[in-house]
């Protein structure tokens, strides 16, 4: 999960050598944390966080074949 998080941050984003995804994982719960550059949080977020929710989308059916649950936080 956390190389789809990250390949999909560097393509969208204009300083790609900032991007930082960490992946925590807990019973059935794995949380992905992607840091960007303050300059690409935008592109990142997407207008009314239509790029953000899209990531998170692909991440959860990527997840349910391995059965846990899967949250994506965007930090600057």
């Amino acid at each position: 999960m956390k190389e789809l998080v990250e390949v999909i941050a560097k393509s969208l984003v204009d300083h790609p050598e900032e991007v930082v995804v960490t992946e925590e994982e807990n019973d059935k719960t794995v949380t992905i944390t992607l840091k960007v550059a303050p300059d690409d949080m935008g592109k990142v977020i997407g207008k009314q966080g239509r790029i953000a929710k899209s990531i998170r989308t692909v991440v959860k059916a990527a997840a349910t074949k391995d059965d846990k649950k899967v949250m994506v936080e965007i930090m600057q």
